[in-house]
């Protein structure tokens, strides 16, 4: 994919790049090999963004195009819209505060360019609105009150606004952002992936050796596969799908990143719509009962109404927060006493609370989910001396129980069938199906996001292939979305 620099005049930017072509915004829009173009990288440097000007039609007609432009319309849109000037301030307050605690006058101007500030000390924060408002060159105004700083807003800067003595800075952050590590095929691939991990996770959904397979399933398929952290939303433009391998919820960096790369039509896997109805137990226990799916006797409790769910649901009971994964945030009670403790921590947590019948048994089965069909089935077993697959121990180790990968022709065909019926429920994303099976017939505890693929585990009958049936899935639905 090739990079394209579009300005408005041929002195707005001087600097040339290896692999980057300065293009005028006249020539751009109307001439005919730009049109064309199949694949490229687009970043507008225009001197306006304003509806209809030539900046707001470069990056438009870039994404008719399928052209990846910096800035995206959509982020030309928030720029405009005070409601996403002012969640913006809210997601990074106490940044503002830290970084801005020295500065004595009551004013603040900061220069962002490429994501960066000349001064390292501004740099996180510089990094941060970035990430929210992705363009290439942008300008953050603060004030304070009552001894508190505000971010005032959030404008571009015209690449002719540049002084002189920033100039080759912004040459430097450009050719960074441009730059990429070298790729391992000795031409181009089609597409460009970024797989979203969280190096500090403690429960990854996949192990660095399955991250690996996955980007060598990824080669095989002509996608380009790089890994990117939480810090990198400002560059989602850069690529053609985004795969998500980091614990999702909808109140976290992973939502936001699902719901960037959709506005900027990237296939994502996970999408935000089954982040929401997978992270949250009270939405899965509606939908549960509309579909007719077997699963525990359930019950969405608030402040008044814990004792009407043990007369309906009895002791024990398992409660659960909404967004609960990996066994935290779910506890089983054995005692009106406990059940007390629990809900009472849990509430000042959450509004609502799931409370279901407890289901004993020695074994989850987990059925992995794609686009509608099954790709894999595993039994894990409890942790020993546990009801939960995963125990925390007093010393604040993790134990798991054992597990058995089944390939799914062999696996029973009632699990995976019932399996399917809830992931239809959900969506046709990426799920994990967990089911037990109970002297009442086989029950689905929960439908999961991001489901656990790891080296070893899931992948134990399919090996490499396992990891190729996911790219199949990514790259049939990008062909779909060229053609």
């Amino acid at each position: 994919m090739n990079i394209l620099v579009v300005v408005d005049r041929p002195q707005d930017w001087p600097s040339e790049f290896e692999g980057a072509e300065v293009v005028l915004a006249s020539e751009y829009l109307c001439d005919q090999r730009f049109i064309e173009r199949r694949r490229a990288k687009v970043f507008n440097l225009c001197n306006s963004y304003q509806y209809q000007t030539t900046g707001y039609y470069v990056s438009l007609l870039a994404e008719a195009r399928g052209h990846r432009p910096l800035p995206a319309v959509i982020t030309i849109e928030d720029l405009r819209i005070s409601s996403m000037q002012r969640w913006a301030a809210e997601g990074i307050g106490s940044l503002v505060q830290r970084s801005l605690k020295g500065i004595k006058a009551d004013r603040f101007t900061l220069s962002i360019y490429f994501g960066h500030n000349m001064a390292r000390t501004y740099d996180r924060l510089a990094s941060a609105i970035f990430n929210r408002f992705p363009a290439p060159l942008l300008r953050a105004e603060f004030v304070r009150t009552a001894e508190q700083w505000h971010l005032r807003g959030v404008a571009v800067i015209a690449s002719g606004e540049v002084p002189d003595t920033h100039r080759p800075f912004v040459g430097m952050q450009a050719k960074r952002y441009f730059e990429r590590p070298a790729r391992r095929t000795p031409r181009a691939p089609r597409y460009d992936m970024a797989i979203l991990v969280d190096p500090e996770e403690r429960d990854s959904p996949s192990s660095p050796e399955a991250i690996e397979r996955f980007i060598a399933a990824a080669r095989k398929h002509d996608i380009a596969a790089w890994t990117i952290g939480r810090h990198e939303l400002g560059r989602l433009a850069e690529y053609d799908a985004l795969f998500i391998r980091a614990t999702t919820n909808v109140n976290h960096f992973t939502y936001r990143f699902a719901r960037r790369a959709e506005a900027l039509g990237l296939v994502v896997i996970d999408d935000p719509v089954s982040i929401v109805r997978c992270t949250n137990k009270v939405y899965q226990a509606e939908i549960f009962a509309r579909h007719q799916l077997a699963c525990p006797k359930t019950m969405v409790v608030a402040r008044g109404n814990v004792r009407e769910a043990v007369q309906r649901l009895g002791l024990p009971c398992v409660v659960k927060l909404p967004d609960s994964s990996f066994s935290a945030g779910v506890r089983k009670a054995e005692t009106m006493e406990e059940l007390d403790s629990i809900v009472a921590g849990y509430f000042a947590q959450s509004e609502l609370l799931v409370v279901q019948s407890f289901i004993p048994s020695e074994f989850d089965w987990r059925v992995g989910v794609l686009d509608g069909k099954p790709i894999f089935v595993c039994k894990y077993f409890m942790s020993k001396g546990h009801w939960q697959i995963q125990q925390v121990t007093s010393q604040g180790t993790r134990e798991m129980g054992t597990f058995v990968t089944l390939a799914v022709e062999f696996a029973p065909k009632d699990v995976v069938d019932l399996a399917l019926r809830a992931a239809r429920a959900i969506g046709n994303g990426l799920y994990g199906v967990d089911i037990k099976e109970t002297p009442y017939g086989l029950m689905v505890m929960e439908v999961n996001d991001n489901p656990n693929i790891d080296a070893g585990v899931e992948d134990q009958i399919l090996k490499g292939a396992l990891y190729e049936r996911v790219m199949d899935v990514f790259y049939e639905r990008l062909q779909q979305q060229r053609s």
